[in-house]
């Protein structure tokens, strides 16, 4: 008797729960994302771009209470695509992201939510809290890639050859963003540590060094109870993307081919 009261309980919490639609391109975030949610008791439907979204409204398969659309997205994305949501749904719409998308894009949204994401963040978006600003752990007085390194590689090697070790390392990054996340939004303490590691290595061994830095944070990192860590790490993917970024930018124009 008393399983059965635990179930129906359950049941009617997450009937009071939102319907979710999740819009968003990456597949590995996509699939992360809604597997937390539907864990933590919110039915969420998936479409993998703009153009699909639309076809599932259509189609009344889905009947939203609230949307989640990622900010940058190929094909129908943006405000255009808000505003094609907003013809076929009256649900709320808000803006998910990596990074800072467009202030249009989050204006013509209900709201914006920092990728990734937990169920508590997201029940605080839909009461309409807003987490405070939390200042950047990037040093702005560090190098994106050390002189001294860069220097070396050149005296070792020719230009494109060094440029091949940037670009590589900028790819390494991407895919490591990408296990981080994951092992974020799973609370895997002992992967974001692998991963810290790697990357302050790797980076390190390259004179990336803003990169190399927040991998020694990541690797640091525990996963407290009471969430502050995991905020914390989230704050941490945050800016180990603006260090790729600015290596991105290095690569244009100091290492431009």
């Amino acid at each position: 008797m008393e399983m059965q009261t635990k179930f129906m309980l359950n049941f009617d919490a997450r009937r009071q729960l939102p319907i979710l639609l999740l819009i968003d391109d990456d597949m590995v975030s996509r699939e992360v994302t809604a597997t937390v949610l539907t864990m933590n008791g919110y039915t969420v439907h998936t479409a993998s771009d703009g153009t699909a979204s639309l076809e599932l409204l259509e189609s009344h398969e889905c009947v939203p209470d609230a949307i989640l659309m990622d900010a940058q997205m190929p094909g129908l994305t943006g405000t255009a695509l808000i505003a094609e949501l907003r013809k076929r749904s009256k649900a709320k719409v808000y803006v998910i992201s990596a990074s800072n998308p467009l202030d249009e894009v989050v204006a013509a949204g209900d709201g914006f939510l920092l990728k990734p994401f937990d169920a508590d963040a997201l029940g605080k978006l839909f009461k309409g809290y807003r987490a405070p600003a939390t200042p950047s752990l990037l040093d702005p007085d560090a190098p994106v890639i050390s002189p001294e390194t860069l220097a070396q590689f050149r005296a070792m090697m020719p230009e494109a050859a060094v440029r091949e070790i940037y670009t590589a390392v900028v790819a390494d990054l991407s895919k490591r963003m990408q296990a981080l996340e994951v092992a974020i939004a799973t609370g895997d303490t002992a992967e974001i540590r692998r991963i810290g590691h790697a990357i302050k290595g790797g980076c390190g061994m390259a004179g990336a060094v803003q990169a190399a830095r927040i991998g020694a944070l990541f690797e640091d990192a525990t996963l407290a109870s009471d969430g502050n860590q995991l905020n914390n790490s989230i704050r941490l993917l945050h800016d180990l993307r603006a260090s790729a970024r600015n290596l991105e930018r290095m690569l244009e124009v100091e290492l431009s081919a």
